[in-house]
């Protein structure tokens, strides 16, 4: 076994550690502290690395820096939620480091500059690192790796090894970091995607084979000049036009059948669409059982086993008209008919579609800036798990400048665009912004995906939970009644205007009934109801 590290084993290592950290995201969505069905930190993870993988894949120059370029770029431009963004600046840290030694083998030395490198890129990232989180783990790798090869370890496989046993040892601590794991009885789910893809590596380092068919990249078997045998032989991505009444037990049923006869599973639902992928081997199943949630569309069907093939119905999109240029443009992340039409109506130029279940990458943001046509663009995150995904597409934005106010609730860039006045200059309109978002207090209600106890609460499956924002503030079997407490929680006395916005699982005779009660609670305070036709949150309260 060799004691250095050549391109195409460092090119395997990235390839085989990100297959490692697909085969696990479930398990570390699984970790997600709240009982909320929107943890998506293996998700986030993994389609940060896969697309890092899809450009080492198509590689011609296999040299170190060609090799470090791809899983940089890759990954940086994948970045999705927090997680993903931290993983993409630790390999853009390390791989920096690597693309500067002009040497065409890595020894332990180079790996632990590299790796002292990364850390340190990615906690510049983050504005106020917390430890027992990924940083934690990454950090803990770095310093037993500065500590072999201070003892002089050369053993590259020892190397390899302690130093992996040590990450998973400073994951297993990351609950007495930081509280809100111990209580929740988890590690941390970034610090446990990080060691996927570390075992992942040391398993193409010591020569482990393991297919390497990734959804929807589908990079190249290590060392097969032959045909990949294809286990579905189709490739189908359509839309639904869907009827009124689909929610969200529809979407699971359907991502159920799905993965009862396909694989690499994607269901992206916006307002009243539906944006669906699997692989399967009868594209006229999967199509039969959606025509039941609607009208199909946009039909693109790919025989894996013919490169290139191709029966499309799909439309080429002409360029859009981006008309002249502007001062001032607006970029922001929202989910729901509803709140999508309020953003609109502000004068928002661009909605991402996305949010809690799907957090948008870098790339989906630089994709966002390249279709406003205007010198000053406001980026409105909403979720404070897409922020630094907002902040990392404005680094790479050389062009306009970008300006990241960096709302945590769609209320919060709701404030944000009001507080927005043009005749003023753009720092002034960021502390404007900025200032409005402080007044705004969020809740949102949706339900419990497993039995826990968080902040002295006893959560169990399918209860019902207010959450605001620092915590859970409300739990109970009735809706209306957690709802209730929840507002009773962020109400105070200079409370003036509350808004509830309410989800595509509620119906408009118990939004008008529930605001009804509020508002003879609250008579001196005003109260407007709004469709917001979210998912997974049957209320999102603002108080103000």
């Amino acid at each position: 076994m060799s004691n250095v590290i050549n391109a195409e084993l460092l090119r395997k290592m990235f390839l085989y550690g990100a297959k490692n950290l697909e085969n696990n995201k479930e398990k570390i969505n699984e970790l997600n502290v709240f009982p909320v069905p929107d943890g998506d930190t293996g998700t986030n993870m993994t389609l940060t690395i896969l697309s890092a993988a899809k450009e080492l894949t198509s590689l011609t120059d296999t040299s170190l820096p060609a090799v470090c370029k791809a899983a940089s770029s890759g990954s940086l431009r994948g970045a999705r939620g927090n997680s993903g963004v931290i993983l993409s600046q630790l390999i853009r840290g390390f791989t920096k480091v690597i693309s500067k030694l002009e040497k065409e083998e890595l020894t332990v030395p180079d790996l632990t500059l590299a790796a002292e490198n990364g850390v340190k890129t990615a906690y510049k990232a983050v504005m106020a690192p917390k430890e027992g989180t990924i940083l934690t783990v990454a950090n803990g790798i770095y310093k037993k790796a500065a500590e072999l090869n201070e003892a002089g370890v050369t053993d590259m496989n020892k190397f390899l090894q302690e130093v992996i046993a040590y990450g998973n040892k400073v994951l297993d601590e990351t609950p007495e970091l930081l509280p809100v794991l111990k209580q929740a009885g988890v590690v941390d789910s970034g610090g446990a995607g990080l060691m996927a893809l570390m075992e992942g590596a040391y398993d193409a380092f010591i020569g482990k084979k393991i297919d390497l068919n990734f959804g929807q990249s589908s990079p190249k078997k290590e060392e097969e000049p032959k045909e990949v045998e294809v286990k579905f032989a189709y490739e189908v991505d359509f839309t639904i036009n869907l009827s009124r009444n689909f929610n969200i037990k529809n979407e699971i049923d359907f991502k159920a059948y799905m993965e009862s006869i396909g694989d690499t599973i994607s269901i992206v639902v916006n307002d009243e669409k539906a944006d669906i992928h699997v692989n399967t081997n009868d594209p006229g199943l999967v199509m039969q059982k959606a025509l039941k949630y609607g009208e199909l569309n946009n039909i693109k069907i790919v025989n894996l086993k013919i490169p290139d093939s191709k029966e499309d119905t799909k439309t080429e999109e002409k360029p859009k008209d981006l008309g002249p240029k502007k001062t001032y443009g607006f970029i922001t992340v929202s989910t729901g008919k509803g709140i999508n039409e309020i953003f609109e109506s502000l004068g928002v130029d661009y909605i991402i579609e996305g949010g809690q279940t799907m957090n948008p990458s870098t790339d989906d943001m630089l994709h966002a800036i390249d279709n406003v046509n205007a010198e000053n663009i406001f980026i409105l995150p909403n979720n404070k798990n897409i922020i630094l995904a907002a902040n990392q597409a404005r680094d790479l934005t050389k062009d306009k400048n970008i300006i990241v106010i960096p709302t945590k609730t769609i209320p919060q860039g709701i404030t944000a665009v009001i507080n927005f006045i043009e005749d003023i200059a753009p720092l002034d309109n960021e502390t404007a912004m900025t200032e409005g978002v402080q007044g705004v207090k969020t809740g949102q209600v949706t339900y419990a995906v497993r039995d826990t106890v968080i902040d002295e609460k006893e959560i169990h499956k399918d209860d019902f939970m207010g959450i605001g924002d620092k915590g859970i503030l409300s739990v109970g079997k009735e809706i209306n009644d957690v709802t209730a407490e929840l507002i009773d929680n962020l109400v105070d006395d200079d409370s003036e205007l509350i808004t509830i916005y309410y989800g595509e699982d509620v119906s408009n005779e118990d939004a008008d009934a529930f605001k009804e009660t509020i508002a003879k609670k609250y008579s001196g305070l005003d109260i407007e109801l709004q469709y917001g036709g979210q998912p997974i949150y049957y209320y999102i309260i603002s108080v103000e």
